[in-house]
């Protein structure tokens, strides 16, 4: 049996002016006039036989219907895109736009990925790193790390690493006048803040500590600088142990005492459906798997 489908041509049109909430802005968009986005809509309305935007005099609004049909055709749209995008891509070679986190890249990606290039010499790998969720489709994306709860909609997500924190610094604070041994030796170390949920009094809560300031100390809003900091021996840091596990393998951080905290937030690999059809967002996606299984 054959499909039943609307006029395909018309689908852009509904799906921009749904989004925009403007037959003008959705126009622009698409290069097209504005009568033409109008009569596309009226076409679908018409084969549809229902009303998807209310017309106000200076607005449009999605009647019910028309906001249940644009959540499918939006995810029937994109899908399409992603399938275009590894339909034309090359299958061996070309460029790879990663997602990630300034303080993950900095810290765990950058420094493996020689190991990457080494065995992929064909993929270029270029790194797009933001505090804000990037749009695949719009921003060109292929892959990402995100760090979250996993809950992502429309995409692929795959657990990459669960995330813990305890105490790090530079084996220099080990020695001293007062060198760190115990929990309560903090009290004689300047504590190095970043921008993390999980912060110095809450860990210092949960080893019975009440009577230290975890306000006090350097405040970075970017993690790779606070474990640089704390690598140059400027104060302990309660590190993220994915951002810090270099570090520690490499002798530059150790942890003064194992007490850590495990946050529920975890790394996550995260794609559109479809997308590891493409050889480069394969490789890369197991590459991920087999750098975080190894440490």
């Amino acid at each position: 049996m054959p499909r039943r489908l609307p006029p395909l041509t018309a689908l852009p049109a509904f799906d921009a002016a749904a989004r925009h909430l403007s037959f003008t802005k959705a126009a622009a968009e698409l290069n097209v006039t504005h009568g033409a986005i109008s009569r596309a809509i009226r076409n679908l309305e018409e084969t549809l036989g229902t009303r998807l935007f209310e017309r106000g005099t200076r607005s449009v609004s999605l009647t019910p219907a028309g906001a249940a049909y644009c959540a499918e055709i939006g995810a029937a749209l994109d899908r399409i895109s992603v399938a275009t995008i590894a339909a034309t891509a090359p299958r061996s070679a070309g460029v790879l736009n990663v997602s990630t986190s300034d303080g993950f890249a900095g810290r765990w990606l950058v420094p493996r990925l020689h190991r990457f290039h080494r065995t992929h010499p064909d993929i270029d790998v270029r790194l797009a790193t933001s505090g804000a969720f990037a749009d695949f489709i719009r921003d060109g994306i292929d892959i990402a790390i995100r760090y979250g709860t996993g809950e992502y909609e429309g995409v692929v997500a795959e657990l990459l690493a669960e995330e813990e924190v305890s105490p790090v610094c530079s084996p220099a604070l080990l020695q001293g006048e007062h060198p760190l041994r115990v929990p309560d030796d903090l009290r004689h170390h300047r504590l190095i803040h970043d921008n993390f949920r999980i912060g110095w009094a809450m860990w210092l809560q949960h080893v019975g500590l009440d009577d230290i300031d975890a306000s006090s100390g350097l405040r970075f809003d970017a993690a790779a600088y606070a474990v640089e900091a704390a690598v140059q021996g400027e104060g302990v840091l309660l590190g993220r142990s994915a951002l810090v596990s270099a570090d520690l393998a490499a002798g530059r951080l150790v942890r003064p005492f194992d007490l850590s905290l495990k946050s529920r937030w975890k790394y996550y690999v995260v794609y559109p459906d479809g997308a590891l059809r493409q050889r480069k967002v394969k490789a890369f996606r197991d590459w991920l798997f087999l750098e975080m299984a190894v440490g």
